[in-house]
């Protein structure tokens, strides 16, 4: 039996109610005075009759105002609570003294070990832990945290090593041991996949320290609330697709599909086959297409203002009423699907030259966002800089990276053409690639530029002549691959047919040159 006592915080009165006890010859088990105004007490052995019998007299002592019987005392819930823990904790877990011998292991390393823990207490840690000298590490002037990557039962892990220390009756902290906490490679990349899936699918992710990139989070998350179309206008590689997905993870739609397509990586017929599927539900060649497989859900339209005449017709039927054909299909299909779309280019301007559907514009706008280049928001150019050097610095298993003060103020006024895309993979290859923890200036594979005259090749040869069909052949071998034909090519540079079809023989652009 356990009893609370409830009284008042005096002197004394702890010694009074264990009188009561004393008197009566009766054995405790246990005495705590967990809190002022509670006393607990143990009493393995007592009958309620017989508690019964003086429970007036504790009920009379000056200062108390309540006996009871309680399940548990509160170190017992505690150990309970801590052993429960341990024991069902996912990762293994081993505590052992200030010698190295094991004193707790949990079920998942009594099982990784192939023993009951009573055969496993007492044993050292050495005989499954191998790569680290746990003695040594014990022994030394100045215990401290390590983090190392050993072998438990032949298996890899990466081991957090905590020292255990209390403090002896003069208040002095004293090493008691050591708790260690194992992670497997299966464990650890389940992690980092939920916590990039966390970053990558809500608006924690997106950093947002300029005035004007608060204000776009603030506006989309009251968009992903609302289920009407949107439109995100940016230069490329602002981040559109990832505003998107948190738009998509916010929403009532979180739970079903979000696809994406760029329109402009597509030839018209690939693109309508991959947003409409083809041929007859039951034929041999059917294929659903996007709409079909993102039904319930968000479908993200990266470059929308690629679209062919023909794709805008049926992309502004599916935004009116839900229902579409497949290609070389009759057949009505009806989908509930929030359109997402995306462009860097004016849409307003392509409707006054007659390339957009004016229609479809005011369909897709309903919600307009503008995401603002990275020039535009300074302030946010050094925070996401240091965020993707910690990043990939944590890859390549180094934690200390920085730039020098003169690789900050040049990649604070860089003007970042590409925007947070081009940042990243720049800070990447800087990472990977330099000795030492500073990066420069030098590090950074970038045109050179200044503030007065922009832009400066500094290693350039040659003529204009060449400079320029240079960069007309580079042009055309990155189109070529979405525009495969002279015609296609053609009107997608406004040039004749007859011209693009000289300057792919030129310079040497065809099919076999080009992997499509």
């Amino acid at each position: 039996m356990r009893l609370e006592i409830g009284c008042h915080d005096r002197v004394g009165i702890a010694q009074d109610v264990l009188s009561i006890f004393v008197e009566r010859a009766i054995d405790l088990r246990g005495i705590e005075l967990k809190q002022p105004g509670k006393i607990f007490i143990n009493i393995p052995d007592l009958d309620f009759s017989e508690l019964q019998s003086f429970m007036p007299k504790l009920r009379l002592i000056e200062g108390v105002f309540d006996v009871k019987t309680t399940p548990y005392m509160p170190s017992e819930r505690e150990q309970n609570e801590l052993s429960t823990l341990i024991k069902t904790f996912p990762d293994p877990f081993v505590s052992i003294d200030a010698k190295g011998q094991i004193r707790i292991v949990n079920n998942v390393s009594a099982n990784l070990i192939g023993c009951d823990e009573e055969s496993i207490v007492g044993e050292h840690v050495g005989q499954w832990l191998k790569g680290f000298n746990f003695n040594r590490w014990l022994e030394g002037d100045e215990v401290l945290a390590q983090t190392r990557r050993i072998k438990f039962v032949d298996d890899d892990y990466v081991a957090d090593i905590l020292p255990i220390h209390v403090n002896d009756a003069s208040g002095k902290a004293i090493l008691a041991g050591a708790v260690l906490i194992l992670k497997s490679e299966a464990r650890l990349g389940q992690q980092i996949s939920a916590f990039k899936q966390a970053n990558e699918n809500n608006f924690a992710g997106i950093h947002a320290n300029s005035g004007a990139m608060r204000k776009v989070i603030r506006e989309a998350k009251r968009m992903a609330q609302l289920d009407s179309s949107m439109l995100l206008v940016g230069e490329t590689g602002t981040g559109k697709e990832l505003i998107a997905h948190a738009c998509h993870a916010a929403s009532d739609r979180a739970k079903a599909p979000f696809m994406t397509l760029n329109c402009a990586s597509l030839p018209d017929e690939a693109a309508e086959t991959e947003l409409f599927g083809s041929g007859a539900e039951n034929s041999p060649n059917s294929k659903k297409g996007l709409f079909e497989l993102a039904n319930g859900g968000t479908i993200f339209l990266d470059e929308v203002g690629e679209m062919s005449p023909k794709l805008q017709t049926k992309l502004l039927r599916v935004i009116q009423d839900g229902n579409f054909r497949r290609v070389d299909d009759e057949r009505e299909i009806t989908v509930n699907v929030r359109i997402i779309g995306s462009t860097n280019h004016d849409l307003l301007a392509m409707v006054s030259q007659g390339e957009f559907r004016e229609d479809l514009y005011y369909r897709l706008n309903v919600l307009g966002l503008n995401i603002p280049s990275l020039r535009e928001r300074r302030t946010d150019i050094i925070p996401l800089a240091e965020f993707f050097i910690a990043k990939y610095g944590q890859r390549i298993g180094k934690s200390a990276i920085h730039m020098s003060d003169d690789c900050r103020d040049f990649i604070e006024h860089y003007p970042w053409p590409g925007n947070v895309r081009q940042l990243e993979n720049v800070l990447l290859r800087a990472v990977s690639l330099m000795e030492g923890n500073e990066i420069a200036t030098s590090h950074l594979q970038l045109p050179a530029y200044t503030r007065e005259h922009g832009y400066l090749e500094q290693e350039f040869e040659g003529t204009l002549d060449a400079a320029v069909k240079g960069f007309e052949a580079d042009l055309l071998r990155k189109l070529y691959p979405a525009y495969p034909s002279t015609r296609q090519l053609a009107k997608k540079l406004g040039l004749s047919h007859t011209a693009i079809a000289n300057k792919l023989r030129e310079y040497d652009i065809n099919k076999k040159t080009v992997k499509i």
